[in-house]
């Protein structure tokens, strides 16, 4: 069969500390490229104009809803899509100029491997993470939950796994990591709200036990070290402020 053509797309907002590795890791597997930019107050247009990509702002409106509107600008029915700091691997690329040879399926996926302050994070319930990243968008959208975003296929054809990983980049500091968590819990906590979910205190300290309980000991958390106990407190935290959140807009309502 004739090769397929992939439309690179990313969403950005204030990323110009990430945004070039994400696109020199795109030049030789995308046939085009577009960045759907929320009205950057740093140099992330700067940089992207540089690049022979299609830079669209749009409003951001959440980001489910900002990845599907990414996608349906595409020209081609095949998507790559990527986040600002994420880059795809040298064997990640082969796997994906192969596919352009021999496309057999409507999505495929690949495991992504995060980088914490400097590490690379190999357990922590944070690896293997599979991401379905590659799809005809004929038969696949975004969804899910914001900010937990997913790729959901409605063809019954099998997705294939794709060799090599997704490099995430996820954060440089300690204190950006803790300020994220807390951003993504309120975002969750509303998301739960706006669907009629309750909460109590009593949850929100078993979820977090219980996810310190999965990442640090079922996951090998400790095996990551320093960062792996960073990154399973945080998480069960992030758990616990999701349900007090959640709590908290509960009793706002009944008033």
């Amino acid at each position: 069969m004739d090769s397929i053509k992939i439309s690179g797309v990313i969403i950005t907002y204030n990323e110009e500390s990430n945004i070039a590795r994400c696109l020199n890791s795109l030049m030789d597997v995308c046939d085009e490229i577009i960045v759907v930019d929320s009205f950057s107050t740093d140099k992330t247009k700067e940089i992207c104009i540089k690049y022979d990509v299609a830079f669209i702002e749009h409003a951001f409106a959440g980001h489910i809803e900002q990845k599907n509107f990414a996608v349906s600008q595409a020209k081609n029915n095949v998507v790559l899509s990527l986040d600002a700091d994420e880059e795809l691997s040298e064997t990640l690329k082969q796997s994906i100029l192969e596919v352009k040879q021999n496309w057999a399926t409507d999505a495929y996926y690949f495991n992504r491997l995060t980088n914490f302050c400097g590490a690379w994070i190999k357990h922590s319930g944070w690896y293997p993470d599979a991401k379905t990243r590659l799809w005809d968008k004929r038969y696949g959208t975004w969804g899910g939950e914001n900010p937990h975003d997913t790729v959901i296929i409605t063809s019954n054809k099998p997705r294939v796994k794709l060799k090599g990983d997704l490099f995430h980049y996820s954060f440089h500091r300690l204190e950006d990591h803790a300020l994220r968590a807390a951003k993504y819990a309120e975002i969750a906590a509303k998301a739960m709200h706006q669907r009629g979910k309750k909460s109590s205190i009593g949850k929100a300290i078993g979820s977090a036990s219980i996810l310190f309980i999965k990442s640090f000991f079922f996951k090998l958390g400790f095996l990551d070290g320093f960062y792996g106990i960073v990154i399973c407190i945080t998480s069960a935290h992030t758990s616990f402020l999701k349900y007090v959140y959640l709590h908290e807009l509960n009793k706002k309502s009944k008033h």
